[in-house]
């Protein structure tokens, strides 16, 4: 460190320190993008260093305010304001950044950094799950606050810039914020008129402020980025409207104080020696020294710490007293801030009867409905599908309406509900769920893979999800997206084959700490017979026999409803003298992650195996092995009754025996 010679005011020397860390870093790792941290640093000075609630010493004290930086790409902006506000990162993390293995990835990434709240990088996906913290900081708030005893009440501040809101998510992320009034939610907006290829105009010229006005929200403008008081100014008059999310755009100079500033040439390269130096200059720091952190700043900076612990040491006294009043809430409060579930809430989830087929769709909404009580922190809804996934809790009212309803209508905005779905994940307490139609998770993927890289407990129930949907067709059919997500990293894959590997999926998704979705029928299919069958046990293996013969000479692997076919087609074999064993096979993930010797005991190596799927052939064959067979669809669906759609495409009894009559050896 070193003792400040400026002769500028502790503020702007805090500043300038935050913008020329950003610029040394970039120059060391030699890439990066130095543009935003040089204009944006007052901002993230405001939040970081007089504004926000916050910790450094504990950065998960349950009612911290949370920051979000939309724009991933100006990570040294938050590294160094993690860093110079006393978070758990060092100066050699900073001169690592970029580097393999260390705390300063390109991109944030939560989990990895202290402090980080949200991976970004992917535009417009932090302000949406910034929208996702403000619900359930307003939901948790409404469902634990008592008078007198506020022991939720945070803020939600995002930086974004123009390419954030130029993406089509912030423009369902925002309607959808406007709709619920989330006065929580404080957005801070670089508008620097410079997009990576070159002015705005060419690309951008909305009125971004009367839109979001439209959207229902407050509106703040700074006309000079470097106006510290003004930006103060604006997030007070923001926190002072309770019932609209607020946007403050701030008239930044993109790269302030280089040479390149206000260009292009500034945003997403480092400025390389000379024009380092001379930025170096411009702030009256040394030009032929790097990562210089004067003394004086740092000791500014470093007040976070006392006003955080200050802060958290108040909040830890009202909630002593809250727990004193409200213990069953307390004790409830900390367990879902915990991330446990209640002791003994598997006990309410039903089991199905073999009596009568039910469409596992059908199945999952009675199983939500039976852990209503027990799984209080079970929060979601679907985009616009409700009557058709079956998602919601009966007894509850819905969000929009009462803050502490459960049921959350996000109306048709797949890739915001996913993404807000994170949101909720990533700031805790809740165990959030978003669902809509199984082909329509296509305009979710960008959210889907967010949530596999944070590794949040997300889960994404989709329904219709085969061929079986029938008479609607093929643009509603979903073929290659099972296969998809099941290539998605992190992800655990439910596609049960009846209701009670339904409930059993529920179960092992709310147990896992990871993303997981599940793939339900619209159509009804036969129930298993769980009389002698401990059915959690061996779902939770991924794989499992569910019909077996001795010496097997050919294995049927089902999964999802296509498990059925199998079972008619082990009759129609058996009754011409061949033994079929028939596996259910729910979950590719889980069972990948079983022993090899359990994976051998159901798949056992020189047996034949036919794996059944209505859906992409892809990726079968490392189960069925390349003298096995697959029979599923590489092609599109087609408009027809559902029992018709799947005789014509194949997945009859009679087309799944004769061709695993074809792997049998005579």
């Amino acid at each position: 460190m070193a003792s400040s010679t400026a002769s500028v005011s502790l503020d702007q020397l805090s500043i300038n320190t935050l913008r020329l860390l950003a610029v040394d870093a970039i120059e060391n790792a030699k890439c990066g993008h130095p543009g935003a941290p040089l204009g944006c640093a007052p901002i993230a000075y405001a939040l970081f260093g007089k504004i926000m609630k916050h910790n450094p010493a504990h950065s998960k004290w349950a009612d911290r305010d949370r920051f979000v930086l939309s724009g991933g790409h100006a990570s040294m902006l938050l590294y160094g304001s993690l860093f110079l506000s006393g978070y758990k990162l060092t100066l050699d993390d900073l001169k690592g950044f970029r580097q393999f293995g260390t705390l300063t990835p390109g991109h944030p990434e939560f989990g990895v950094t202290d402090g980080v709240e949200a991976t970004t990088g992917p535009l417009a996906q932090g302000f949406a799950m910034g929208v996702g913290m403000a619900m359930a900081e307003k939901h948790l708030a409404a469902v634990y606050n008592r008078p007198g005893f506020n022991v939720v009440d945070h803020h939600t501040y995002v930086l974004c810039g123009d390419g954030d809101l130029m993406e089509g998510l912030s423009h369902e992320a925002a309607s959808l914020a406007g709709t619920l009034k989330l006065g929580k939610l404080i957005v801070l907006y670089d508008d620097n008129l410079i997009s990576l290829d070159g002015p705005t105009s060419w690309s951008f010229t909305e009125d971004v402020y009367k839109r979001f006005e439209a959207y229902n929200w407050h509106v703040e403008r700074v006309a000079d980025g470097n106006d510290l008081g003004g930006i103060e100014a604006a997030i007070a008059a923001a926190k002072a409207v309770d019932d609209k999310p607020s946007l403050i755009g701030v008239r930044t100079v993109i790269g302030y104080g280089s040479p390149k500033a206000g260009t292009n040439k500034v945003h997403g390269e480092a400025m390389g020696a000379a024009d380092a130096a001379a930025t170096k200059k411009f702030f009256g720091f040394p030009e032929d020294q790097s990562f210089v952190v004067p003394d004086d700043a740092l000791a500014n900076w470093r007040q976070a710490q006392k006003r955080g612990a200050s802060a958290e040491t108040e909040w830890n006294k009202l909630f002593a007293g809250y727990k004193a009043a409200f213990p069953e809430l307390a004790a409830e409060f900390e367990r879902t801030q915990a991330g446990t579930l209640k002791a003994g809430w598997e006990k309410s989830i039903p089991s199905f009867g073999a009596e009568k087929p039910i469409a596992t769709r059908n199945a999952g909404q009675q199983v939500m409905n039976a852990i209503f009580d027990t799984v209080p922190e079970l929060f979601g809804g679907a985009a616009d599908l409700t009557a058709s996934t079956k998602t919601i809790f009966k007894s509850s009212p819905h969000f929009a309406d009462d803050p502490a309803g459960r049921n959350v209508f996000f109306g048709v905005r797949e890739l915001a509900m996913c993404a807000a779905v994170n949101g909720m994940a990533a700031h805790g307490g809740l165990r959030p769920f978003g669902s809509t139609f199984f082909v329509f998770s296509d305009y979710a993927k960008p959210a889907l893979r967010m949530a596999a890289i944070m590794e949040v407990h997300s889960l994404f129930v989709f329904t219709h999800d085969s061929i079986g949907v029938g008479e609607d067709g093929p643009t509603h059919e979903p073929i290659e997206q099972l296969m998809a997500l099941r290539a998605v990293p992190h992800i655990a894959d439910f596609h049960p084959a009846d209701a009670n590997e339904t409930a059993a999926s529920w179960r092992l998704a709310l147990e896992r700490k990871g993303p997981c979705i599940f793939a339900l029928t619209r159509q009804n299919v036969p129930v298993i017979d769980v009389t002698n069958r401990d059915i959690y046990a061996s779902v939770s293996k991924g794989a499992y026999v569910l019909e077996d013969v001795t010496s097997p000479q050919v294995i049927l692997v089902g999964s999802g409803s296509e498990v059925w076919p199998a079972v008619e087609a082990a009759k129609l074999l058996a009754a011409e003298g061949i033994r079929a064993r028939v596996v259910s096979f729910p979950s590719w993930k889980l069972f990948d992650e079983q022993s090899a010797e359990y994976k051998a005991s159901v798949l056992p190596a020189g047996v034949p195996k036919l794996a059944i799927e209505a859906g992409s052939s892809l990726g079968w064959w490392k189960y069925v092995g390349s003298n096995g067979d697959v029979l599923g669809l590489d092609r599109f669906g087609v408009s027809a009754p559902g029992p018709v759609a799947m005789k014509e495409l194949g997945f009859s009894p009679e087309n799944v025996a004769a061709r695993a009559k074809k792997l049998v050896k005579q």
